[in-house]
């Protein structure tokens, strides 16, 4: 039986790719509350490369878990790209891994913040530098928060593939 989390996604490819590169990826995740870091964990030999993950669904905890700044955290929000660039710097840094991606936005039901419902920013951090994307997700609180994953997913492996090509 395949993991369920694991179908649908380019997960077996990215935990290939990075095993084969002696890489690493740790998260930090608001909306996705840890789905991305089980996502990756349900492929074999995910341990190989899989440092951690930081669930940081209250808006403290991105200070204090991941490192955000809470001035910059106070002025632009919880869902905002400097804050997911925040996120995935730090969780690179605490968890001593190569890569970090961080996500948050809005699952639903309402909008938050001024921000409509399938507002998500993703941002990847690796050693040459971070980038942020925003994205508009469509569909219930589940399809919102497994695409966000899915879009994770390929977007890091995208990354560390344009990384050894470069």
């Amino acid at each position: 039986m395949t993991d369920p989390l694991v179908d649908g996604t380019r997960a077996a490819d990215l935990v290939a790719v990075l095993t084969a590169r002696g890489e690493t990826v740790a998260t930090a995740e608001s909306l996705t509350a840890g789905l991305l870091t089980a996502t990756i964990a349900g492929v074999p030999g995910a341990s190989n490369v899989l440092r951690g993950g930081l669930v940081v669904y209250a808006t403290d905890l991105k200070a204090t878990l991941a490192g955000v700044d809470p001035t910059r955290l106070s002025e632009d929000g919880p869902v905002a790209a400097s804050t997911a660039h925040a996120l995935a710097n730090g969780a690179r840094a605490r968890c001593g891994a190569d890569w970090g991606v961080g996500l948050t936005g809005v699952a639903g039901p309402d909008t938050q913040d001024g921000h409509p419902v399938g507002t998500v920013f993703l941002s990847i951090s690796g050693a040459a530098g971070t980038s942020v994307l925003e994205l508009g997700l469509s569909g219930d609180r589940w399809q919102i928060r497994k695409s966000a994953v899915s879009a994770a997913v390929s977007g890091l492996l995208d990354r560390v593939q344009e990384t050894s090509a470069g």
